[in-house]
């Protein structure tokens, strides 16, 4: 299955939001270690390759184990292409007949919290179903969308999106889930076909909610700063052997 199976990192360095994201350091390494290093960890791909148009982002990925074949063209790296253009590019560029790898993995470099063990559990999902593509998904928590509304600029008043449900309890709707960019699995065919992984039919496989985190703000970054010490403080501490 390996041999089949490359993964995806796209990271650009164009970011507006937060200048530099994708090596911002959290929690003292770069940002975009975390995501190499939990592909390497799960030991599901044959390729982990970084698509960047950035020498600092390729140079940072080459040191943490990643390849960088090639440096993304301008073309590809504005704010407005999407990103699964990023990941057909190069799966065109290193497999340019399409017979060498059958399944492809895309792993935001933004979304430092996912780990090999989501990987694993993802990837399973994905063999299982058989679907074209499958994205990472998180479920709403107490921001119910249900009871999303639009306010007016001029003077504030407020209209609901799904008039019928805002007068519906929270227990009687039913769960939505919003997608995060942590990891997106396809088939190679059908994403050099689409050039995106929103096809019909695609599947969701859900992810916790704190593993999912998308950094694109200063406070995005802040948030996963403190889930990640956290997550280091509930930890079982080790004992050593005498």
């Amino acid at each position: 299955m390996q041999k089949k199976t490359i993964a995806i990192i796209p990271a650009r360095g164009g970011s507006k939001r937060l200048p530099g994201k994708n090596i911002r350091p959290l929690a003292g390494k770069p940002l975009i270690a975390y995501t190499i290093e939990a592909a390497l960890e799960s030991r599901l791909f044959h390729r982990i390759v970084v698509s960047t148009d950035a020498e600092d982002i390729a140079a940072i990925a080459l040191t943490h184990g990643a390849e960088v074949p090639f440096l993304r063209s301008a073309e590809i790296s504005d704010d407005v292409t999407p990103i699964s253009a990023a990941t057909a590019d190069a799966l065109e560029r290193l497999d340019p007949d399409g017979t060498q790898y059958l399944f492809v993995a895309q792993l935001m470099a933004n979304c430092p919290l996912r780990t090999a063990e989501d990987l694993v559990s993802s990837h399973k999902q994905f063999s299982e179903t058989s679907t074209d593509a499958q994205i990472s998904v998180v479920r709403y928590g107490w921001q119910n969308p249900w009871w999303a509304m639009r306010r007016d600029a001029t003077n504030f008043s407020l209209e609901p999106l799904f008039p019928r449900e805002m007068n519906a309890r929270s227990q009687d709707l039913p769960e939505l889930f919003c997608p995060t960019g942590a990891i997106w699995w396809g088939k190679t065919r059908v994403i050099r076909e689409q050039r995106t992984f929103h096809i019909p039919g695609r599947a969701g496989w859900e992810i916790d909610w704190q593993h999912g985190v998308d950094i694109d703000t200063p406070e995005d970054l802040m948030f996963a700063e403190m889930l990640l010490r956290l997550a280091c403080t509930h930890q079982p501490s080790k004992t050593r052997k005498e």
